[in-house]
């Protein structure tokens, strides 16, 4: 290679980046499981048939390729049609309703931009077998539970259903088959606005006067109740869309019971969601903080599955993109701003001293501190002080002659400059005070 660099669309993730996309999976792990969600994990290749013939348009993007023997497999495309396959292959081991989370790369053979990338990281969460409406509102609260959890201001979920979509299509003229197209053409709208979605409408053969009546029916605004309200007036005639509506109704319902905030969502007849599984509630979360598209999305696939089952198995679920999280949190510098993991550095103050302090880090980190040792029993301490200050510990602890003679510890506060002798058997306690945890020596 004449230059060493990372594949393009992939990234290296340095210790300060991983440490905030470790505390993005790590709340997202323990909201899944205030919920009662279980861990899943499937492998990153596929037999490339397991995802062919599921994802619509962007099966274009598959990482296809043959092993040794022969076989057609592919990367990863998302965490859904793995999920399916499971269901499918142990459905005999699962406990229905099943709410299940998986966390893990995917791969896509797109072009990269900010918050698209080829290699990608999501964390999933499903409820599998159950088509209540309050799955989906399930779903949507964790959603909106996560996102508050990480520290996300003044972000709204955009709800609608697919068959909203297809009665605004149907009843503006349009059959079956190119309900397709106004799907493809809507799903751009955030990005091209009305315009756009009226230049790629009439391109796709949609008639002016039609393409007029979608874009009115898409724009809809207002609250949840006046949106579906006016929907179901002016969708009255095609009875799935007025079906749709009742679902909605039934999912914003659940949300006020489950004590989601009304400003936190809010009806969007706009939003179509690409993928092709989708057959119900669709949804994504939005910020104007970030401008370059949704922070994540999801609905409902009751098909999918079936694909492999060979039976219906309703299924709702949304899938947190790790990468988007982590850019937009590292922009608006939300969540903690870590350079390190340890909270406490101990120096070794010479050869002499290096058991003694070696004792000491052992049982800091036996209660539970993330402790640094010194592997310099030579350096001075000032340079010790300063590798401790490089790493992002809050405390450097000395044990000198005089220390060791006085039975103390001197901690140095790496933020404030001030230290203090603090005795050799309540150091533990001492610094658990000062971070405000509970540690004890076991």
């Amino acid at each position: 290679m004449a230059t060493i660099q990372n594949i393009k669309g992939m990234r290296d993730h340095l210790p300060q980046a991983m440490l905030l996309r470790q505390h993005i999976v790590t709340t997202l792990q323990q909201v899944c499981e205030r919920y009662g969600f279980e861990p899943l994990q499937s492998p990153v290749v596929e037999y490339a048939e397991v995802l062919e013939g599921k994802l619509g348009d962007d099966e274009k993007l598959i990482y296809r390729f043959e092993d040794h023997g022969g076989r057609r497999l592919a990367l990863r495309y998302d965490q859904t049609v793995p999920l399916a396959r499971v269901v499918a292959q142990y459905a005999g081991q699962l406990a229905f309703p099943w709410r299940r989370y998986a966390y893990g790369p995917s791969y896509r053979g797109e072009r990269p931009a900010r918050g698209r990338y080829r290699e990608f990281y999501q964390f999933d969460a499903d409820i599998v077998g159950s088509p209540s409406p309050l799955a989906d509102a399930e779903i949507v609260a964790l959603l909106s539970e996560s996102l508050a959890a990480l520290g996300f201001p003044d972000f709204v979920t955009l709800l609608n259903h697919r068959q909203i979509i297809g009665g605004i299509a149907r009843i503006s003229g349009l059959d079956e088959t190119a309900a397709g197209g106004v799907y493809r053409a809507i799903d751009k709208f955030d990005k091209l606005g009305a315009d756009g979605v009226r230049e790629e409408l009439l391109r796709s053969g949609v008639d002016p006067a039609a393409a007029e009546q979608i874009l009115a029916l898409v724009q809809i605004e207002g609250e949840p109740q006046a949106v579906l309200d006016e929907l179901d007036a002016r969708l009255a005639n095609d009875e799935r869309a007025v079906a749709a509506v009742v679902n909605l109704r039934a999912i914003v319902a659940a949300l006020a019971g489950l004590g989601i905030p009304a400003a936190r969502y809010t009806i969007a007849p706009r939003l179509a969601r690409g993928l092709a599984y989708y057959t119900g509630l669709v949804f994504e979360a939005i910020t104007p903080h970030w401008p370059e598209g949704s922070l994540l999305g999801g609905g409902r696939y009751d098909e999918l599955i079936g694909q492999f089952a060979k039976r219906s198995i309703p299924t709702v679920g949304l899938a947190f993109g790790i990468d988007r999280l982590h850019d937009v949190m590292e922009q608006l510098k939300i969540g903690p701003q870590p350079t390190g993991t340890a909270v406490a550095f101990v120096t070794i103050f010479g050869p002499e001293q290096a058991q003694a302090s070696m004792a000491l880090a052992s049982e800091l980190r036996a209660a539970g501190l993330n402790t640094l040792l010194s592997l310099e029993p030579n350096a001075g301490l000032g340079k010790q002080f300063k590798e401790a200050d490089r790493k992002g510990a809050r405390f450097a602890l000395v044990l000198g002659p005089d220390e060791l003679a006085q039975g103390d510890v001197v901690v140095k506060d790496l933020r404030s400059g001030t230290q203090e002798s603090v005795a050799r058997g309540a150091v533990v306690e001492w610094i658990g005070n000062s971070l405000n945890l509970s540690t004890a020596t076991p």
